[in-house]
């Protein structure tokens, strides 16, 4: 078949690399510069596998069918899928994810008036939307596909998913489901076919869950460490009962991430008009948590604060929403000097806080390192260390 995919972020290049191993893939992109770098085989987004993948399809060594292009008649025609994966940022002032991107894709996929196109959409959407889509443009080939991916390993949680769910039961929704696991390495994934409305609940509930059990470990990190009390001691005792775990339970300076806060903050405001407590509580916790890390740090009185990375997460070059940006408004709201260690940043400042790309200047010039992971790089400067981090590990 031939698939269109719109947009190469995390969802979008993932699906592009999973998909064209079987299957003829197109991506469309509106930035020159990841298209060239596509069409060369180099991943423009830090994956461990989508850059192997790649590499292996530079090097000869992995048939990969993908090119990529700006041109969306180019990607778009003749398609048997669209995948829309363009990124829906949560508008404050409107308490609603801005889906004019996917609008802008469903719009250009409609002027090319062919009927045997079937449109995806992997952006995460409001609750109903792709209701009012078909209302809207009078079309019934479209459908919800929510993705469940982690930054950083996002074509492995394609290879290996926990579950597809495709929001709708035509055949076209059956092919599609079989196309994803097809590729998939995982046998016996668990395929749900829902309609899109579900579909799309799923997505915000499942995410919501995971910002709830981030903002429960923070919560009562944060207890512990203001009682004088062993936080590991207690999570430990906490997570050894099998119906709580062991998973997702070391603490933070907050959910951040591309998805997680504009999910949490889009399925409050799909309650509007439906009792709750939980939800908005979820979202004021994580406020909360960065305000307490943020007076905790000040109450060191460090004439330096460094920051050592933007990115949160090992193994990913992506710092959109992450919790460490608020906090250090916060500090230097205060009146302290902030400085950043970020390799993924080439500018020598970030909102008005100077970038030192030199490790080793970096950890001298600051009397305090505040780090929401620990690694290797920062062992021979622990004394300096903040953090909250008590199992090495996301």
């Amino acid at each position: 078949m031939k698939i269109a995919i719109a947009g190469t972020g995390y969802v979008g290049l993932s699906l592009a690399t999973l998909l064209s191993q079987q299957h003829e893939v197109v991506a469309l992109d509106i930035v020159p510069e990841k298209v060239e770098m596509l069409n060369k085989f180099i991943s423009p987004i830090q994956d461990e596998y989508i850059e192997e993948y790649l590499a292996g399809a530079r090097s000869g060594s992995r048939e990969l069918n993908l090119r990529a292009t700006l041109d969306y008649k180019e990607a778009f025609k003749g398609a048997d899928f669209v995948i829309i994966s363009t990124p829906t940022n949560y508008d404050e002032k409107q308490n609603f994810f801005d889906t004019s991107s996917v609008e802008d894709i469903i719009e250009k996929v409609i002027s090319l008036k062919d009927p045997n196109i079937t449109m995806v959409i992997k952006s995460t959407i409001p609750v109903g939307y792709v209701e009012s889509i078909r209302k809207k443009y009078g079309i019934k080939n479209i459908f919800f596909s929510p993705e469940f991916l982690r930054e950083g390993k996002a074509l492995y949680d394609n290879l290996y998913p926990s579950r597809i769910i495709v929001g709708s039961k035509s055949p076209e929704a059956k092919k599609f489901a079989r196309i994803l696991s097809d590729a998939a390495l995982k046998k016996d994934v668990p395929v749900l076919f829902m309609n899109s409305t579900d579909a799309e609940a799923v997505k915000l509930f499942a995410n919501t869950y995971l910002a709830l059990r981030v903002a429960y470990f923070n919560e009562l990190d944060t207890y512990a460490a203001t009682k004088g009390l062993d936080t590991k001691s207690i999570i430990d005792g906490v997570s050894l009962d099998p119906r709580i775990g062991t998973h997702y339970n070391n603490p933070s300076f907050g959910y951040g991430g591309y998805c997680l806060p504009k999910d949490t903050k889009q399925l409050l405001a799909n309650y509007r008009d439906v009792p709750q407590n939980l939800i908005e509580a979820i979202v004021k916790s994580n406020d909360t948590r960065k305000h307490y890390i943020a007076d905790d740090i000040i109450s060191k009185n460090p004439d330096v604060v460094g920051i050592y990375r933007l990115t949160m997460k090992t193994g990913s070059d992506n710092f959109r929403a992450s919790a460490i940006q608020d906090i250090i408004k916060y500090i230097v709201a205060e009146g302290k000097k902030v400085v950043i260690y970020e390799p993924a940043l080439k500018d020598p400042e970030f909102n008005g806080c100077p970038v030192i790309d030199d490790i080793n200047a970096f950890k001298k010039d600051c009397s305090i390192i505040v780090a929401n992971r620990i690694t290797e790089e920062l062992e021979d400067v622990r004394d300096k260390i903040y953090t909250r981090d008590l199992f090495s590990r996301d």
